[in-house]
């Protein structure tokens, strides 16, 4: 089989990067809401809630993203004898599990980090609850962990390639297959490549929006 520059550039971007896109898109898409509602339970004032998610969140923090692949599409075979789950849905299953429990512990952190006089004022202004929470400390919240949420989503980014591990094909998966059937390592540096600008737009990004919400003085 003829391999050349244009059939290897298509196979990377068709096979590899676009699946890999997908999945750090829908992981950020379902993870980032998720991990606020997680962070709603960690806080709350009813005791077994917030034992029960604290637990769980323990766990997952404290375990391999790499181990969590591999229980979310093997679990349900090996424990209830089921179906196993799509590859593509069993990663992303994985993926949004991890990184909203990592993202819940930076909400609670952001808003546990708002004084209570802002509540307080804005109870006396006459806000609801819902009110004060959307209107006035969300914002403040955003700004205070768009940091700490930024260098989870780079690390997201690269930690996409953990998916080969259940055979999900991605980047460097295609890549890989260039070494063993024609001998070439330079895709490989393709993918380099590829995690690079994709991390440098990301922190560009976020450098606006880090300048966007300067208003909110800490």
């Amino acid at each position: 089989m003829e391999v050349t520059l244009r059939s290897v550039t298509e196979d990377l971007f068709l096979n590899g990067f676009l699946p890999t896109l997908s999945l750090f898109g829908i992981t950020l898409l379902l993870s980032i809401p998720l991990g606020l509602i997680i962070s709603l339970g960690l806080m709350s004032k009813f005791k077994p809630l917030k034992m029960l998610v604290s637990a769980v969140v323990w766990v997952i923090r404290g375990t391999p993203l790499l181990l969590q692949l591999i229980v979310v599409y093997y679990g349900p075979g090996l424990i209830w004898g089921g179906k196993l789950l799509e590859r593509p849905v069993a990663a992303i299953a994985a993926f949004v599990i991890n990184y909203s429990c990592y993202f819940a512990v930076i909400y609670k952190g952001g808003i546990e980090s708002i004084s209570r006089g802002q509540y307080e004022a804005g109870q006396v202004l006459g806000m609801t609850k819902a009110q004060i929470f959307f209107k006035v400390v969300l914002l403040q919240v955003i700004k205070r962990i768009i940091a700490p949420m930024s260098n989870e989503i780079i690390t997201l980014v690269k930690d996409t390639s953990l998916a080969r591990v259940i055979s999900v094909y991605e980047i460097i998966w295609v890549a890989q297959d260039y070494i063993k059937t024609a001998g070439l390592i330079w895709p490989l540096f393709y993918t380099a490549a590829f995690y690079l600008v994709f991390s440098g737009l990301l922190t560009l990004l976020f450098n606006f929006c880090e300048k966007k919400l300067d208003y909110f003085k800490s």
